[in-house]
């Protein structure tokens, strides 16, 4: 709520004729931690800071204020003798508020580093009290909802977020560094696909047709291979309609790479690569990382196991003997295993579910999970030595699962027909088939050489990298259902 005491000193800055929110611009010569590290190169020297204000402590005709700016924070010392009149403007003056501030880097008798105070500005006057660090802000909800509020007073919230950066600035680099070239696909489209999952559906008023937010960009990448490009790489954001929990977000940032040429063992080499240089650069240079209850070591080689092999250790099913969806079905009612499978048909989706409830989550260890069964992913190519898997490769780590690769599949009528079984599969009601994308077939019957492709979730990697158990904890803005207060004031409008 806006502070009443706040609004009267509104009220008195401006009947001094003061502006509390100039438009001209403050020239600063300085940062708050130039003034800390350099001191005794800059004891003496005049210079000019801006920042929010801390703390403020009046001693007569002293004061002294925290002042912070990105960097950090230096202390500010107000003398009466040395300012005049501009000393009682300081009653109006208050924690949260911005300063532009000219001095003297000088020592208090108390040996304090400080900017002793010529002149300064009011630069943006606060309405709101700023909360006390946690003492304050305890609420992870409302953490979440003003973000802006739990980066100001939580110093930890902006270095996780930096370290997030840092994994996407890495990720770029080596990439680039590898004669890759960053693209941009479009985010709506006519046709989703990509991925197996449920799209937001949208309507563009102008060409009055329904469209879709994407839920993957790889099939427009795959799409940038076919018209000669070898090496190509997105930083997209993707959105799926689907359960939010620690885990999901309907909104995520998703990196995906397409390599010509190349198959799932060296996009494997590739990831190992990535990884051994992002985790030393966001973990001090250590490749073992403290997440939850473990330390994940992501030394290579990482461990590679057969998607078959570990379903039958966690679940003794054989799937290459419970081979159709019936089969499995009836095994899994054998060995009494419960599985919600309202909105999942067909073999591939019932694999899927008994994969992600009885198996993923025994994984903790990094590890390469490889060569899932063909009507998993319709998009990936089959082996050549066996039909029935795909040349797949799935990074799990703590039951997370943290990228996947596979070779790409490339044959337009193999494509076309797998494509085909995935819409009976939508018509029977799988919510999250793919859907049959003509231009996509024409694209493959013009050729697309061998091709490996690649997608991480930046969220997930960032959560197992600062031991974060919750998605919303690695996003900005996470989305938030609406507060009581914002659903009495909608139904507040709709009664109007």
């Amino acid at each position: 709520m806006v502070d009443a005491d706040r609004l009267e000193k509104l009220k008195q800055i401006k009947k001094l004729g003061i502006n509390p929110y100039p438009g001209n611009a403050f020239e600063k010569s300085h940062q708050a931690s130039d003034i800390q590290n350099n001191f005794s190169k800059l004891e003496g020297k005049k210079v000019s800071i801006a920042g929010r204000l801390g703390p403020i402590r009046e001693h007569g005709a002293l004061t002294f204020a925290d002042m912070e700016d990105y960097s950090g924070k230096v202390q500010l010392w107000f003398a009466a003798d040395g300012l005049g009149k501009s000393y009682a403007h300081l009653k109006n003056i208050e924690r949260g508020d911005f300063l532009g501030v000219h001095g003297t880097v000088a020592r208090t008798k108390r040996g304090e580093i400080s900017v002793k105070v010529s002149d300064f500005v009011l630069l943006s006057k606060a309405l709101r009290h700023l909360p006390v660090e946690w003492f304050g802000l305890k609420d992870t909800e409302e953490r979440y909802r003003q973000r802006y509020v739990d980066i100001l007073v939580n110093k930890s919230v902006r270095e996780l977020f930096l370290k997030r950066t840092q994994i996407l600035q890495e990720m770029r680099a080596y990439l680039d560094e590898h004669g890759f070239v960053e693209v941009e696909t479009p985010i709506i489209q006519s046709v989703y696909g990509g991925a197996a999952a449920k799209p937001f559906k949208t309507f563009i008023n102008d060409l009055k047709m329904d469209a879709f937010l994407r839920i993957s960009d790889e099939l427009h990448l795959k799409r940038l291979i076919v018209g000669g490009f070898e090496k190509v790489y997105e930083v997209s954001k993707d959105f799926r309609n689907e359960s939010i929990d620690t885990q999901h977000n309907p909104e995520f940032t998703m990196i995906e790479f397409y390599e010509a040429y190349a198959d799932y063992d060296k996009l494997m080499k590739r990831t190992e690569e990535m990884l051994v240089r992002i985790v030393k650069k966001v973990n001090n240079g250590s490749l073992k990382v403290k997440y939850a209850d473990t330390t994940l070591d992501f030394t290579p080689p990482l461990p590679r196991v057969k998607f078959r092999d570990i379903v039958l250790k966690e679940t003794g099913i054989d799937i290459n003997k419970e081979n159709t969806e019936e089969k499995l079905l009836s095994a899994i009612k054998k060995k009494k295993l419960q599985l919600d499978l309202k909105g999942v048909v067909g073999y591939g989706g019932v694999c899927d579910k008994l994969y992600k409830e009885y198996v993923r989550p025994h994984i903790i260890q990094p590890t390469f999970l490889l060569d899932y069964p063909t009507e998993m992913i319709p998009l990936a190519k089959r082996h050549d030595t066996d039909g029935t898997k795909i040349a797949t490769m799935q990074l799990i780590a703590y039951g997370f699962e943290v990228c996947k690769a596979y070779n790409e599949l490339n044959d337009p009528m193999d494509q076309k027909q797998r494509m085909e079984d995935e819409m009976k599969l939508m018509a029977r009601g799988h919510e999250e088939a793919h859907m049959l994308d003509e231009d996509f077939i024409r694209a493959l019957e013009y050729g697309m050489p061998p091709t490996a492709g690649w997608g991480m979730g930046i969220e997930r990697l960032t959560m197992l990298l600062t031991n974060q158990q919750s998605m919303k904890e690695v996003i900005l803005f996470p989305f938030m259902r609406l507060s009581e207060d914002e659903k009495h004031k909608h139904k507040k409008k709709g009664k109007k």
